[in-house]
């Protein structure tokens, strides 16, 4: 299990500035499963730490300069947000400019005022008066709880990690620990970030990114299966020796940290977009819908030391169809669609995720238990290689 100071892999190569800062915008793990920024005009970027008691982080999502319509459904008992009430589909502001998801719970929520700052120098935002200048930017935000698993209560994401995730944004999208997910954790597992997409036979794409953080399972105990994945059944052997680490896991996490909070608090926080033409309603219903995703990948799901938050986009770029029951049966296609493709951007996020061990806590990944996944599915057993 390597340590958060040796970190490797794409999104250790991405930059890093003198405080130990971490950025990831384009490129990164993502695959054949897709990108969020599949939807043309969304941009990605990540900002962490991983190092001197941190793990944490935040990630942007970038709006066109223009904004996009946005919706949210909030199904979580202990959620952090900002803004989300202006997404309401009676509200006055019908276009969001950017969406913020960051570690840090409450004090995490400060990083969208990085990305408020920087969209404003940019003159992008809701304009309020003639001069370009006048605007202010729409940048809902929600929050995860990861605080003290890098071993320093007081390491989390602020304004200016927000910045540089902002700054970061590209095409394409890092997986596994970065950004909002750096530090997330999946019941017993390293959680972190993972994105997907399909493109409907209309030509409509819809995608998701998530930061995988609950307090459920993304496995099943008794199978050691994926919920995702039901059928990918790791053996007996494999299963009760992962078993075994994830046990000496939690025990060597409790003698670390024995001052701990007695339950955990978690929360998945996800956007989930389209490039159809769908209006506030429909953005949020895609939200609403997209929980059914989180639900067939952890179990159980929603809890109330969860804050659990799907936001909806929607650019508009492609117009859904003009009769009634082809427009019908098209916004059905849309909305079954982001529940799957978050549904697997979950499986993403577990499977991209590095192990760790700090000063707070000790959290193995699926690959260590299970062993890493090719390019065509098939799974490597544990320490071969």
């Amino acid at each position: 299990m390597r340590e958060t100071e040796r970190e490797t892999g794409p999104e250790a190569r991405r930059g890093r500035d003198d405080r130990g800062i971490r950025k990831a915008g384009a490129g990164g793990t993502a695959d054949s499963e897709g990108s969020l920024t599949d939807v043309e005009g969304l941009l990605v970027g990540h900002a962490h730490r991983l190092d001197d008691g941190w793990l944490s982080g935040t990630t942007v999502v970038l709006a066109p300069p223009e904004g996009v319509v946005a919706g949210v459904d909030v199904r979580g008992g202990g959620p952090g947000t900002r803004e989300t009430d202006a997404l309401d589909p009676g509200n006055l502001v019908d276009r969001i400019h950017a969406i913020v998801l960051s570690g840090g719970s409450a004090f995490g929520l400060a990083a969208a005022d990085g990305v408020t700052g920087w969209l404003a120098e940019r003159e992008r935002g809701y304009p309020v008066g003639p001069a370009p200048h006048q605007v202010v930017p729409v940048v809902p935000a929600a929050v995860l709880f990861d605080l003290g698993r890098g071993g320093k209560w007081t390491a989390r994401p602020d304004a200016a990690l927000g910045r540089i995730a902002a700054e970061a944004a590209g095409v394409g999208s890092a997986e596994g620990n970065v950004g909002a997910g750096a530090g997330a954790v999946a019941g017993d597992l390293k959680g972190g970030v993972g994105t997907a997409s399909t493109r409907l036979p209309s030509g409509v794409t819809v995608a998701a990114l998530v930061a995988v953080n609950p307090s459920g399972s993304v496995v099943d105990p008794g199978t050691g299966a994926l919920w995702a994945q039901p059928l990918r059944v790791p053996s007996a052997e494999v299963h009760t020796a992962a078993r075994r680490t994830m046990e000496e896991a939690r025990r060597e996490t409790e003698r670390l940290t024995p001052n701990t909070l007695a339950a955990p608090l978690n929360t998945t926080l996800a956007v989930v977009a389209t490039d159809a033409a769908l209006d506030p309603a429909g953005a949020r219903k895609l939200a609403t819908t997209a929980h059914d995703g989180l639900a067939r990948a952890i179990r159980p799901v929603h809890l109330l030391s969860d804050g659990d938050t799907v936001f909806g986009l929607a650019t508009g770029a492609r117009a859904l169809p003009k009769g009634e029951a082809a427009r019908l049966a098209e916004t059905n296609a849309v909305l079954a669609a982001g529940a799957d493709v978050l549904c697997r951007a979950v499986v993403r996020g577990i499977l991209a995720a590095e192990s760790v061990r700090t000063p707070g806590g000790v959290f193995p990944s699926h690959r260590e238990l299970y062993g890493a996944r090719g390019p065509g599915g098939e799974t490597a057993r544990p320490g071969a290689g």
